[in-house]
């Protein structure tokens, strides 16, 4: 046979043997007949040629066909043992310990990460920044809670009360991405057949009982701004805090800057050009390619701080590349909980950049001009015709607001 034939029918004592060719040249016996139960048309696979012989055919043929006689279906009690197989296999893998850390292990290494199969590189679901974020964020808060739990016996509550763990400590969009990547494994080992086919994704349970309550598991826009006297006291207490010393030198050129975090974090030196007074950012969150305009006592910082770095301003001391943004938001963290953070109402590294815009608007700025400083886009029919990049005027206001800080910083 090759593909394209029509299906052969064996005869005489043989009578409903069928074997048919894929569009792959796959060989496949079947046994098609008449459900003495139903009295409906069924057609079961009995194997593929060659591993399964026309003599070996022929006799399953024959077994099937006995049991058709006796007035039962074949098909259906193939399935009842393959389910009754399937059960004892969940028992076995319960017991055996396919726990929640099992699972999760399966849906990173065979669906998110990047995997070596047959000597090439099988490319994940997640880019590599992606890869490392989906193994922090899942071994972070589920494998720590329900790791060693078997992912047959976690219930809805199991779930609800992990989330609502993370979000008593105010992180509701790490809550949001732990349930989100958790449902996720659930997903991927349900369809492995990991689980009974009654078995219900608990994460997805948890879910819809979390909307039902309304818990917000998304970024809350921020409102918190530092006002002049919580500045004074940030840069009076940074210098002795337990900060690690990049740590400290993002927060003060954030303060200088008004950049994300992420764009301070990631500043290599190939984009600073201390004679212009200016850094080259490439690329922002918006796509937009700008010049931030660098203050003199930003200058001056950097000026000393290039003795000290190598390609980067911000180098992580272990591996020399940009320390990461999560850092400060984690270091943060850990200072709150070890009652080592400044006295003052709940700040976050973020919360620098919005206490800029604030700040320039108090001293005067056009909102124009501090629109631009912060890198935002026009809206509208301005966006359109206004194409003026306010770099002169952007210099100007930074080293106002510069000199601002170090004005609060001399004042009793």
């Amino acid at each position: 046979m090759k593909p394209g034939d029509t299906t052969k029918s064996d005869i005489g004592e043989n009578r409903g043997l069928r074997v048919s060719c894929g569009r792959s040249g796959t060989k496949t016996f079947f046994y098609r007949y008449r459900s003495p139960v139903t009295n409906k048309l069924v057609q079961m696979r009995l194997g593929h040629f060659p591993t399964m012989s026309l003599a070996e055919a022929r006799i399953k043929l024959q077994e099937f066909r006995a049991i058709r006689n006796l007035g039962r279906c074949p098909a259906t009690e193939l399935k009842s043992q393959q389910r009754q197989i399937a059960q004892q296999s969940l028992q076995e893998q319960s017991i055996n310990g396919f726990t929640v850390k099992a699972m999760i292990e399966l849906y990173l290494t065979q669906h998110i990460e990047d995997r070596l199969v047959n000597g090439k590189i099988i490319s994940g679901a997640r880019k590599p920044k992606g890869q490392s974020e989906v193994r922090r964020t899942l071994y972070g808060d589920a494998v720590r809670v329900l790791g060693n739990m078997p992912a047959c016996l976690v219930t809805r509550k199991n779930v609800v009360n992990l989330i609502m763990e993370i979000v008593e400590r105010g992180a509701n969009v790490q809550a949001g991405n732990v349930l989100r990547e958790l449902s996720a494994a659930f997903d991927y080992a349900i369809g492995l057949e990991k689980f009974s086919e009654d078995f219900a994704n608990p994460a997805l349970l948890a879910k819809s009982g979390l909307r039902q309550a309304k818990i917000k598991l998304t970024h809350q826009k921020g409102k918190r701004i530092l006002s002049d006297n919580e500045l004074k006291k940030l840069l009076s207490w940074l210098p002795g805090s337990v900060f690690t010393p990049t740590q400290k030198n993002v927060i003060r050129f954030t303060l200088w800057t008004a950049c994300r975090t992420g764009e301070v974090c990631a500043a290599s030196w190939s984009d600073i050009d201390l004679k212009s007074k200016t850094w080259h950012l490439k690329s922002d969150k918006t796509g937009i390619e700008r010049y931030i305009q660098l203050p003199s006592q930003a200058v001056e910082f950097l000026m000393h701080l290039r003795l000290s770095t190598g390609e980067y301003l911000f180098p992580s001391q272990k591996t020399g590349l940009p320390i990461q943004q999560k850092s400060l938001t984690e270091q943060s963290w850990h200072l709150r909980e070890s009652k080592r953070m400044l006295d003052i109402e709940h700040w976050t590294p973020h919360d620098l950049r919005r206490t800029v815009r604030t700040g320039l608007s108090r001293l005067g700025c056009r909102n124009e001009v501090a629109e631009a400083i912060l890198g935002h886009s026009k809206k509208g029919i301005e966006g359109t015709y206004d194409l003026h990049s306010y770099e002169a005027e952007c210099r100007v206001w930074l080293l106002k607001w510069a000199d601002h800080l170090d004005n609060r910083m001399l004042s009793p």
